[in-house]
């Protein structure tokens, strides 16, 4: 029986000693060439770490999954782990890859203002993560800047290191957070399939009876069912409608209002009831902030 607690590793040290690699000369920050890191025989299927973690991948012949979500090596590939996330690794005996493999220890950050903002970027808080492709000049800018922190660490520690990393950590999440609003937009064909899934689910739900039994479908279930988080799915529905995933279930909602005010000789209240409001005021506000009109004068403008 397999085990189900991940492997825990819980400071960069002990990572270097799980990898067989030297001791790290920081301890708490550390750059990895992948070339370096060999595929042990008794390596644990579900890996979890006390630190944040960035990989450039290429040229990986395993699979990794993330947030449930399997990854595609074969092209550059960026991707990002945040502390007590589980990951695991499949690979074959010849196991090898290329890239680069950044860890930060959160100690690292410490009384600094990326200790703060480091849990802004969405990127590491993706309950079903998608990759980072980066195209050559993107990847050449992100290894430019590992090679750059793996440099300063090699020099003589002194009272600017931790200025200067965490300087060069937050221009690479920066530059990661751009790519990502480039991916958004340039891999329109799964991202488009996501926004007809969310717009099938909408409808689907909209039309059952769901909304009596369960009220409003939350943005927490539309995420779930779709497998992807709720930062994630507002995020990616963000760049191509300009709208949050609220928003969205807020605009079925108010459609399906107008169909049953404009067809219907069902009071207002009862629609309320049937769109899953206890409180039909709580409806009436709704509908005038995105309409304009109380659901009474809109219906009156079809007389």
């Amino acid at each position: 029986m397999a085990d189900t607690q991940p492997y825990r590793i819980k400071t960069i040290s002990e990572y270097h000693q799980f990898r067989h690699l030297p001791k790290p000369e920081h301890p708490l920050v550390s750059v990895i060439n992948f070339e370096t890191i060999q595929k042990r025989p008794d390596d644990p299927q579900n890996i979890t770490q006390d630190f944040y973690a960035v990989a450039l991948k290429r040229n990986f012949n395993g699979k990794m999954k993330y947030g449930q979500q399997q990854y595609d090596f074969n092209e550059g590939v960026l991707f990002f782990v945040a502390p007590n996330q589980v990951f695991s690794i499949e690979a074959d005996d010849d196991f090898k890859h290329t890239g680069w493999l950044l860890l930060i220890h959160p100690d690292f950050l410490w009384n600094t203002p990326l200790a703060k903002t480091i849990k802004r970027y969405e990127y590491f808080s993706y309950a079903a993560n998608e990759a980072l492709h980066l195209s050559e000049k993107e990847e050449t800018t992100i290894t430019t800047i590992l090679q750059n922190i793996e440099r300063e660490y090699h020099s003589n520690i002194d009272q600017f290191s931790q200025p200067v990393i965490i300087a060069q950590l937050e221009l690479l999440f920066t530059y990661s957070e751009r790519f990502y609003h480039r991916q958004f937009l340039t891999r329109q064909i799964p991202h488009h399939k996501i926004l007809d899934r969310l717009e099938t689910l909408l409808t689907s739900y909209f039309n059952s009876d769901e909304l009596l039994t369960n009220g409003l479908p939350t943005v927490q279930y539309i995420a779930d069912t779709l497998n992807v988080s709720p930062n994630y799915l507002s995020g990616l529905l963000k760049v191509l409608t300009g709208k949050s995933t609220q928003q969205h279930i807020h605009d079925t909602l108010i459609e399906k209002a107008k169909e049953k005010l404009s067809t219907t000789n069902l009071s207002v209240s009862e629609i309320a009831y049937e769109l899953g409001f206890e409180h039909p005021q709580s409806f009436s506000k709704l509908f005038k902030a995105k309409t304009s009109l109380s659901p009474l004068e809109f219906r009156q403008s079809f007389n």
